[in-house]
């Protein structure tokens, strides 16, 4: 089920459409107010039957069949956000170029390999903190000098050469806006 060369989307199964809709739907505040209006209906309804094991058992049966049911309609669903989920994340990984690409398959790895990874992570970021605060590892200012990255590499109007130079004067002006705002601030 890939896309195909018209770049169109394939058509989801039928279950996997009707999963798809049911798991929304459930979520929905209008199916909790519908399965509410049922329990108070179901409750009124006591006196009439002089709550009875019969009356009892009809909504147990109703509440098991509809729980039964919906597991795995919401399985389903959430199988299939799973896997657009670690798809977008992988493709995410692999266009990076300093990215591991051990981690795609993480989902495979057993316990004792993930908690090896995870410890990496903790010490990377434990390095990161001696390193630098916050303020300076993620700033605006890198977030203007990204964006303007960006921007130039989408341009096609400009050449090569003039890029980088654009993109060094731009990061220099942010920052010296950016010691401005800071020395007016301290002022």
């Amino acid at each position: 089920m890939f896309l195909t060369s018209e770049n169109h989307k394939p058509s989801k199964s039928y279950f996997e459409q009707f999963a798809s809709k049911v798991a929304k739907a459930s979520g929905s505040s209008y199916a909790f107010f519908t399965a509410l209006t049922i329990v108070v209906l179901w409750l009124l309804t006591g006196p009439i039957f002089g709550f009875t094991d019969t009356w009892q058992l009809v909504i147990n049966t109703g509440t098991t069949i509809i729980t039964f049911l919906m597991v795995f309609l919401i399985q389903k669903s959430q199988n299939l956000d799973s896997l657009a989920f670690k798809l977008k994340l992988n493709e995410l990984i692999a266009s990076q170029k300093m990215a591991s690409n051990r981690l795609l398959d993480v989902e495979d790895l057993s316990e004792a390999e993930m908690e090896t990874l995870f410890k990496f992570y903790v010490l990377l970021s434990k390095k990161a903190e001696k390193d630098m605060a916050v303020h300076e590892s993620h700033s605006i200012e890198e977030a203007e000098f990204l964006h303007n990255l960006k921007k130039v590499k989408n341009s096609k109007k400009v050449s090569g050469k003039s890029k980088k130079k654009k993109l060094v004067k731009d990061k220099n002006k942010t920052e010296k806006s950016s010691l401005n705002k800071e020395s007016n601030a301290d002022a």
